[in-house]
């Protein structure tokens, strides 16, 4: 079995993976799912406020969350998630911008509800390769705990 709320560590910061993002990537992205003309035209994406094509906020998110799974969550007793608390897209990302997507546990607990999964707060960051601070993403994850009896004694 891959990781469980018990492998969870509060206050931990793991580094998930990285992704150079190129313009191919962005309009493919961006004609589908968000066709505004800063992330679909270069020329309109020069004469706006980012000066250049950028990509769009959701696919920087999708990317990660791909990470996410690929690294971290496949395999694991992940049960999914209640949803994103708080999500901020801080600078713009471009084309050739290397992003490395952090996960950090901000918190966790055993559900009282159902004490056979866990819910852990958790903290994504996306940083480019300037060490800047481009998305972040707070979200709760339901996993399943390995042991029902853990579960009645686990505290957060």
């Amino acid at each position: 079995m891959g990781l469980s709320f018990e492998d969870l560590r509060v206050g931990s910061r793991d580094e998930i993976g990285t992704h150079t993002f190129t313009a191919e990537e962005i309009l493919a992205f961006a004609e589908r799912f968000d066709p505004q003309p800063f992330h679909i035209d270069e020329q309109a994406a020069r004469a706006s406020q980012f000066g250049g094509l950028i990509a769009s906020g959701w696919h920087t998110c999708s990317v990660m969350m791909g990470m996410l799974v690929r690294n971290v969550l496949n395999g694991s007793t992940s049960m999914g998630s209640p949803g994103i608390e708080e999500i901020r897209w801080l600078k713009p990302v471009r084309p050739g911008d290397a992003i490395r997507m952090f996960n950090s546990v901000i918190d966790k607990r055993v559900s009282s509800s159902r004490p056979e999964l866990g819910i852990a707060t958790t903290l994504w960051e996306g940083v480019n390769q300037d060490d800047e601070t481009v998305v972040t993403v707070r979200s709760k994850v339901m996993f399943g705990l390995r042991e029902q009896a853990v579960a009645r004694g686990a505290t957060a």
